[in-house]
């Protein structure tokens, strides 16, 4: 800024010089003309012109000269003063703050270079992490959600979402299957309006106190649960109502089966009480002779002895229930136990004139349950036969050895067993023919023991049968610990 300060001085200086100068030229000039005009008026002579031009001329220049050589010292003298005192003290402080400066900006340029590189990874970093952080919650949320839909497909519970308008939102193959859902019903209504519930979505969701979330309905003859409940979002605010679908079939009918138990219970004490009571009564009454004492007596024993057996068979079923019978399994002869229950049971045999043929493979290996219960299955079935057969029957029994387990098959041609009753003939307390077999002296619990007698010792029970033909009994008995 400052380095030709000097010579801009020295110029200027001789620009004043040159000014003076030309402001002494125009008043040479003017004198020129003044004298002209004397000479032409006649006041001077030419000679006289001459003369004064001539001096005027000299000092003129003398005067420039002078003018300009002190314009010229002064001019220089000024400019290394200047120069000297002034520019160079400034001119050497604005290259120190150059050099200052400059060293400032080359270090800010590579701190900044630095700080743009430092934040440039730092920028990175934190792009790396987030980016991995949002894999990580996205393979969370991917793994959440199969985990979800695993559940939901193979729970054996319905789940049916719907979203505020009633749409259906979600639903898993189990609420398809319980519901009977086809595939045009997609909303609230269309699903349950059907079963004419006293619901709807509003009550649902607005009505807080309202208890009746909670209905049993009835598809074809399987009977359902439903329990309804909202679902809020993350403003806490409803969107939505969801239906949990249970299949209570079986409560149902476990809950029909215990109240018909009761009754049958009920029923069956009741008759020998009722009978024992008629018979005691009528013989406190009056004095009868023998004969007729001791048949009321007889039918006073009979009902007692039946009232006994079926409160035995009912303490085996409650032991067998609580799992307070033990068994005590031991290897023996299954064929040799079933010629034994037949030997028990020949004056009943005999009674009816039944032929009764027993065939045992040789090739039966010892059978290992318990015997004293495995005697009991095959003494009830072999009763039954003889009970349900005709006089006159035929009853056959094989005893032989199939994989691991050694069978029982007892055929007898007797009334048989209609093909809708088979499903139920291992109920507790159910009966074909209620008064036949109440006539018999029957409970109807002897097969549901049998069933249970052969579950806890790992053997199993078939039986298949037709009206008017027969039955055909098949007991199976593992022969291996």
């Amino acid at each position: 800024m400052f380095k030709n300060l000097q010579f801009k001085i020295i110029l200027i200086f001789f620009l004043i010089g040159i000014i003076i100068i030309s402001g002494l030229g125009i008043s040479f000039l003017n004198s020129i003309q003044l004298l002209n005009e004397k000479l032409e008026a006649g006041q001077v002579s030419r000679e006289q012109v001459e003369s004064i031009l001539t001096i005027i001329q000299q000092r003129t220049a003398i005067t420039l000269i002078v003018a300009g050589v002190v314009f010229a010292i002064i001019g220089i003298i000024a400019a290394i003063a200047l120069s000297k005192y002034v520019i160079y003290p400034i001119d050497k402080l604005i290259k120190s703050a150059e050099k200052i400066t400059d060293e400032d900006k080359t270090k800010a340029k590579k701190s900044l270079r630095k700080k743009r590189r430092h934040d440039m990874g730092d920028l990175e970093n934190i792009f790396g992490v987030m980016t991995t952080e949002l894999k990580d919650k996205l393979s969370e949320v991917s793994t959440q959600k199969n985990q979800i839909e695993t559940i939901l497909l193979h729970m054996t519970d319905g789940i049916i979402a719907f979203n505020m308008k009633g749409e259906i939102i979600l639903i898993n193959p189990a609420a398809k299957k319980f519901l009977s859902i086809r595939p045009e019903d997609n909303t609230f209504d269309d699903i349950f309006k059907k079963f004419k519930l006293d619901i709807n979505m509003e009550k649902i969701i607005y009505l807080e106190n309202w208890t009746s979330t909670e209905q049993r309905i009835q598809v074809e003859d399987k009977y359902m649960n439903v329990f309804f409940a909202p679902f809020k979002n993350e403003t806490d605010r409803p969107d939505g109502v969801i239906a949990v679908i249970q299949d209570i079939t079986e409560h149902v009918k476990l809950d029909t089966m215990q109240k018909e138990f009761v009754a049958d219970v009920s029923h069956e004490l009741k008759t020998p009480i009722t009978s024992i009571m008629g018979y005691a009564d009528t013989l406190l009454e009056g004095e009868y002779d023998k004969e007729t004492q001791d048949k009321f007596l007889n039918v006073i024993a009979t009902e007692a002895r039946r009232m006994a057996k079926l409160v035995t068979d009912l303490l085996t079923l409650s032991r067998y229930d609580n799992n307070k019978t033990r068994t005590q399994k031991e290897s023996f002869d299954l064929g040799e136990l079933v010629k034994k229950c037949q030997d028990k049971l020949a004056i009943e045999i005999k009674k009816k004139n039944h032929t009764v043929n027993c065939f045992v493979t040789a090739d039966v290996p010892p059978v290992y349950a318990d015997k004293y219960d495995i005697e009991r299955v095959v003494l009830n079935i072999l009763s039954n036969s003889i009970k349900y057969t005709k006089d006159g029957g035929e009853i056959k029994i094989y005893v032989g050895f199939v994989y691991n387990d050694a069978y029982i098959k007892i055929f007898d041609n007797g009334i048989g067993i209609p093909e809708e009753d088979l499903s139920r003939i291992f109920e507790r307390f159910y009966r074909v023919d209620k008064a036949r077999t109440r006539e018999m002296g029957g409970t109807g619990l002897g097969l549901s023991i049998a069933k249970e007698i052969l579950d806890k010792n790992g053997g199993s029970i078939d039986i298949k049968s037709v009206v008017g033909q027969g039955t055909e009994v098949v007991v199976r008995i593992p022969t291996k610990q």
